[in-house]
């Protein structure tokens, strides 16, 4: 599959490419039976899923952060666990640990009880809510795709996605994550309020008697042969250089720095946002229908691959510049 959509094969990436938009469809279609009014959030958590990075979901309460995740779960035949993030909880909780079982003949033997990370989606709800020690248990799965137990190493099964949420209002008792952990997301995209019309909808789905039932529409294989092929699709060597210089575009002191970031900018976006930025032009570039990245694919995706890549000064944040007013800075 790694060469299928190689521009020597037309044939076979347009199959390819159908079938990955096919694919997409398909689960988009089921999850917006339960899902109203956040389309472009049900377009990024299976962009994110497609390229085989994490997503974190930033919104205040009520919003259906935790419904979404949980309704693509059953949308997609995968092992699905959730994590209710509290500050007592332990790397353990989470990870699994040995537990002391009696055998046939009588005597006892450690056997490993594996946690809620041993799955391939995992909803990892209010995450800041945990402490610094759980966070970086957290880390170690989402980027080596691997836990450690004792001695003992556990290899994580493909596809593995961490799907984390936070509110952004409550702050008593968090712990907010630090800059290298939130670098591990591929996306973090913000939740906003549905429109007015969506309202009468979510009404009717959820105070009456009509429940709705989700179907898997897909499973792993799927998602595994489709991350192949969203790695398959070409990037021009022009395409290449301008993800390079919107990165570059947002560190401080660069040569392509603007003046707003060396002013306002104490940290920019590492070369984790460069794969990144290609890596979701790529899924935007299959869906609509094209076999390159282009550049206005990752014109659109910067917004949710950088704003959490780029740490605003107190200068900045005195002024109330965010880093979406960055990124827009950036992408004139």
């Amino acid at each position: 599959m790694s060469s299928s959509l190689s521009v020597d094969n037309p044939e076979a990436a347009r199959q390819a490419a159908d079938e990955f938009r096919t694919v997409h469809a398909a689960i988009r279609e089921e999850v917006s039976r339960m899902m109203v009014g956040q389309d472009a959030t049900i377009d990024g958590v299976l962009a994110a899923l497609f390229a085989a990075g994490h997503v974190l979901l930033e919104g205040v309460p009520g919003l259906g952060k935790t419904l979404l995740v949980s309704s693509l779960g059953k949308a997609i035949h995968l092992t699905f666990s959730r994590i209710q993030f509290t500050p007592d909880m332990m790397p353990a909780d989470i990870r699994g640990t040995n537990v002391l079982q009696e055998n046939e003949t009588g005597g006892t033997k450690l056997e490993f009880q594996p946690g809620p990370l041993v799955a391939n989606l995992v909803l990892a709800d209010e995450i800041n809510r945990a402490t610094p020690r759980t966070q970086a248990a957290l880390l170690e799965s989402m980027q080596e795709k691997q836990i450690s137990v004792g001695n003992r190493t556990i290899a994580l099964e493909e596809p593995f996605c961490v799907m984390a949420t936070q509110n952004p209002v409550e702050q008593e008792g968090t712990y907010p994550l630090p800059e290298a952990q939130l670098d591990r997301f591929l996306f973090k995209l913000v939740v906003g309020y549905p429109a007015e019309e969506d309202y009468r909808t979510i009404l009717r789905r959820t105070t009456s008697n009509n429940e709705v039932a989700l179907n898997p529409v897909s499973n792993a294989e799927t998602i595994i042969r489709m991350r192949q092929v969203v790695r398959s699709v070409p990037v021009p060597d022009h395409v290449e250089t301008e993800a390079i210089q919107l990165v570059m575009a947002t560190q401080p002191g660069s040569e392509y720095a603007r003046p707003l970031v060396n002013e306002v900018v104490s940290l920019g976006a590492s070369p984790r946002g460069v794969q990144s930025l290609i890596l979701a032009g790529k899924v935007r570039a299959l869906l609509d229908g094209r076999f390159a990245v282009a550049g206005e694919d990752l014109k659109a995706v910067a917004p949710d691959v950088l704003r959490h890549r780029i740490l605003v000064n107190f200068h900045g944040m005195s002024d109330g510049v965010t880093p979406d007013d960055v990124i827009q800075e950036v992408l004139k």
